[in-house]
């Protein structure tokens, strides 16, 4: 880790936390994941609202343990500890922290196109993955000690990936930043259920409702339920799911 006057986006540090409006920013050049670097800050008493970024991630972690490689200067890369009151609230986190992030991704896609929600925690551009969110929290005594939220988002499309979306061009991350955390922290604070204006905001970027998926069933994907469960119509029932990965016949 490095100090306050560290550059991000040629933004110091100690900068970055005042624009943030955030009581600490740790800032990493090269890190092997910040998820594990935000949990043993969180740990160590780290409060609510500390943002840990990294230029690049050797050790990247999605969900079901997926790791992968961060390139520097490519996208942003965070974690951010809240420590949520509200344990109802972590079941929909995910897809609130998507539904609030998506409008502000809309203001930086090339030709404006509109950002799509892939249940349970991806955005999507143009039918191309732009970024990735994983939740996990941390609990004593039956409730939550810190969630750490994490982020990835590909300012530049990675080549080796070749359903990857990303920004348009000249993107400053600190800029992106600007509109991103406050999105992160208002949904931490929203209480317990999706609510119905969230609910049509979903459907209103739901990128495989009505279309055909394999898992977690066979079915057509018939949208969310408020607890954030995958709806899945088989026949005539419809099936609730809330884990698991969502695997489209027609988007692959």
């Amino acid at each position: 880790m490095v100090g306050e006057e560290s550059l991000y986006d040629g933004v110091r540090a100690a900068e970055l936390k005042a624009k943030l409006g955030l009581p600490r920013v740790d800032v990493y050049d090269s890190i092997p994941s910040t998820m594990d670097a935000a949990h043993a800050a969180a740990d160590a008493g780290a409060p609510a609202g500390t943002l840990v970024l990294a230029d690049r991630q050797t050790a990247g972690r999605g969900r079901a343990g997926r790791r992968w490689a961060s390139a520097g200067g490519a996208g942003i890369w965070l974690t951010l500890i809240e420590r949520p009151n509200d344990p109802k609230a972590l079941d929909v986190l995910s897809l609130r922290l998507g539904i609030r992030l998506a409008p502000v991704l809309d203001a930086f896609t090339a030709d404006g196109r509109r950002v799509e929600i892939k249940w349970p925690n991806d955005l999507y551009v143009g039918g191309q993955k732009l970024a990735g969110i994983l939740t996990e929290a941390r609990w004593q005594d039956e409730r939550p000690s810190w969630v750490a939220i994490g982020l990835g988002i590909n300012v530049v499309a990675p080549a080796e990936v070749p359903d990857a979306a990303g920004l348009r061009p000249n993107i400053s991350r600190a800029e992106l930043l600007l509109g991103v955390m406050p999105a992160l922290r208002a949904a931490t604070r929203q209480r317990g259920a999706l609510t119905e204006a969230e609910l049509e905001e979903y459907a209103h970027r739901d990128m495989a409702r009505g279309h055909t998926c394999r898992e977690p069933a066979v079915g057509t994907v018939a949208g969310i339920s408020p607890s954030g469960e995958l709806l899945v119509r088989c026949g005539e029932a419809i099936g609730a799911y809330r884990s698991g990965s969502l695997v489209m016949v027609s988007l692959g």
